[in-house]
């Protein structure tokens, strides 16, 4: 029989919402009561007679008021205000009551017009009246005194009575605000407070430092106001550029959508504000046969249906909803603020049906279909990582049933255990249960050992040692990639150093996927873990495979460009599996094929396996580039490799991949003609 008993929770979100209501009425009155009495004080015959440094004061501040300024690393979707400097360079000049109309004036015109609640326009504007007397009271404490009869000037003494009034307002704007957001949302004050304190102490103290040089310029006359503009569009010019270079690394660069860094702070904050019954859903969109059209019309008709399909969803959600592109062909929608599960499926499936409307490009009619998943927070997981991961589970059955499918724990057998892999994954990279291991490359001609292949090994406390096949893929799709490649890169770059200090030059090369080609900051992470260790660039080698090349060829292309000029090699594996056209090859900064493992391994059952070989080498030689094979496993390979030119190999019948000091044993034991070949410090 089940429970009757209420929801503890539910009961505390009920009592919550009562604080909040009542917090913002309270803060709605008190300020109500400021501006009025703000506006009866007014001397409305001093108001005339203040001259045009106050009416073009006024009119900076409402301009200021409507066009906020936005910063990088701003935590306030609002943006910042330079109507605050203004603001209170009224008070500071002509006291309270003028300084809190213009205020009230100015948020609610802003307010208005962007649609805001009534009840959040009343507190904005009541919180910020508030902190003006508030700040206006400690004042006159200190000694300031100003009033539209009598304007102040301002003096070096009065510099201190300005100071503890701005103390003071942010102080008090500041626990008006974060105590509405902690009855709203829960927590503490200080766990409201601490995200964004920094950001606001920086942006609130330039504010409120210029308001002395506002009264001054008001106080010299009309001529010296003016001179505050330049200042003042050089921190927007500024501002704007940071913007956009913040927008950049934050977006996909062919579709200008969300990156997924982007979707992963958007997410964290819908998570975080999820309040009472709203629901958060995360959908995946694979489009499906949109390699057919790749291979079919060619690259720039596929980026072209991309930059459609990524328009056609931006256009179909609401403006609290985010579209992101993960990578090729994936889109995500994070939906937050849904008052039920199958409002959600609902949205979803509209959104679908506005994607897989035909598209004409190049003359034709292309019919492109989309594979759906949907996971809601809080039954489908409360984090981003298990929302994208149940989502994924979703969008395959959605390739079964042609239909949007939402996460059913009843059909996915295995989620559980992924999930647990994934937290244990997480863990295994900051606990270094991770190792690598390295696979010898030789010359096929001469046996020389040229560099070797880092591989990476999990070795579980419980589970022993776990493949790269078993855990790679679910790091790919969950974002774990980033963090599982910072740390191969970083201990095969410590590795090079060590055999470096034992007399060893060998060249390694590590795998990346295309999210780290797609997220602007491995060129950087390799510039940084070179310079830490003393390595030279060359020595490294990075291994990228051709499909997920062409899954993002623009952004991939462009951060290879930068590798290449840091002087990193750089190799293109599994070639023959990805379908790059020869054009995109010859633009691509590689100096190294690698024939994918189903071709070489292939070489003994007949000449055509031989031929496709020998076309790649012939291929890879017309653009200068080597050629390595992998996957030899006899020595009947090797002999065929290089009875065509193969420049190198690597496989079982060479060496499997070795641990470290195991791999140093294994050079020692080679037979004097491969030891003298080594390549080795002179």
């Amino acid at each position: 029989m089940r429970s009757t008993r209420p929801d503890p929770r539910n009961a505390f979100q009920g009592q919550r919402g009562w604080l909040f209501r009542g917090f913002v009425a309270l803060v709605v009155t008190a300020g109500a009561v400021v501006v009025v009495q703000a506006a009866r004080s007014l001397d409305g015959q001093a108001l005339v007679h203040l001259g045009p440094a106050f009416v073009l004061v006024c009119g900076l501040l409402l301009i200021g008021e409507l066009r906020p300024l936005f910063t990088a690393g701003s935590k306030d979707a609002n943006g910042m205000v330079l109507s605050t400097a203004f603001v209170f360079a009224l008070l500071l000049r002509y006291g309270l009551p003028v300084a809190v109309v213009m205020q009230a004036l100015a948020t609610a015109m802003t307010d208005t017009g962007n649609n805001k609640a009534p009840w959040r326009t009343g507190f904005n504007v009541s919180q910020y009246c508030l902190s003006w007397a508030a700040a206006s009271y400690v004042m006159d404490l200190v000694g300031h005194s100003a009033s539209l009869a009598a304007p102040l000037s301002l003096r070096p003494h009065d510099l201190l009575a300005a100071a503890a009034g701005a103390v003071t307002f942010f102080l008090v704007n500041q626990v008006l605000v974060t105590r509405a957001v902690s009855y709203k949302l829960g927590g503490t004050m200080w766990a409201s407070m601490r995200p964004s304190l920094a950001y606001e102490l920086l942006s609130n103290g330039a504010m409120l430092a210029l308001a002395p040089l506002v009264a001054l310029a008001m106080e010299r006359g009309v001529a010296f106001v003016p001179l505050l503009l330049p200042p003042v569009i050089a921190v927007y010019s500024v501002a704007s550029v940071a913007l956009d270079r913040e927008r950049r690394a934050m977006s996909d660069a062919l579709t200008d959508l969300p990156n997924r860094v982007f979707l992963a702070e958007r997410a964290t904050a819908a998570l975080a504000e999820r309040a009472g019954s709203h629901l958060v859903a995360l959908a995946l969109f694979d489009l499906d046969r949109f390699k057919e059209v790749n291979d079919t019309l060619g690259h720039h008709v596929g980026d072209r249906l991309l930059q459609v399909v990524a328009q056609r969803l931006a256009a179909a959600v609401r403006p609290c909803d985010t579209v992101a592109r993960l990578g090729g062909d994936e889109f995500a929608v994070l939906l937050p603020e849904l008052p039920d599960a199958s409002n959600a499926v609902d949205a979803v499936t509209r959104l679908r049906q506005a994607v897989t409307e035909p598209i004409v490009l190049e003359g034709l009619l292309i019919d492109v279909g989309a594979s759906v998943g949907v996971a809601i927070c809080p039954a489908d997981g409360d984090d981003l990582d298990a929302l994208l991961q149940r989502a994924d589970v979703a969008m395959y059955l959605s390739k079964e049933s042609g239909a949007v499918e939402r996460y059913d724990a009843g059909r996915d057998h295995n989620s559980t255990s992924r999930l647990a892999m994934l937290g244990e994954l997480r863990l295994a990279i900051e606990t270094d249960q991770l190792e690598l291991h390295y696979q010898p490359k030789a010359e096929v001609a001469t046996g020389r050992v040229t560099g070797v292949e880092a591989l990476v090994r999990w070795r579980h406390p419980e589970r022993g040692l776990i493949p790269p096949d078993d855990f790679i893929p679910l790091a790919e799709r969950s974002g774990l990639i980033e963090q599982l490649t910072a740390w191969v890169l970083d201990s095969a770059v410590a590795q090079v150093a060590a055999w470096r200090d034992q007399g060893l030059l060998l060249q390694v090369a590590v795998n990346v996927s295309v999210k780290d080609l797609s997220g602007f900051v491995l060129t950087d992470r390799v510039a940084a873990c070179l310079t830490a260790y003393d390595v030279p660039a060359h020595l490294l080698q990075l291994e990228v495979t051709e499909g997920s090349l062409m899954a993002e060829p623009v952004r991939a292309g462009a951060e290879l460009g930068q590798l290449a000029a840091l002087g990193v090699s750089l190799s293109l594996d599994d070639f023959g599996t990805g379908w790059s056209s020869l054009g995109h090859l010859r633009q691509l900064p590689v100096q190294e094929l690698k024939i994918d493992r189903s071709f070489v391994q292939r070489m003994g059952d007949g000449p055509r396996d031989v031929a496709i070989v020998r076309s790649v080498v012939d291929l890879a030689r017309g653009l200068g580039m080597s050629v390595v094979a992998e996957g030899v496993e006899d020595e009947r390979t090797w002999i065929a490799l290089r009875e065509v030119g193969c420049d190198v190999a690597q496989g079982w019948w060479l060496a499997r991949a070795l641990p470290a000091d195991e791999l140093v044993a294994w050079l020692a034991e080679r037979d004097a003609t491969t030891r003298d070949g080594l390549l080795a410090l002179p």
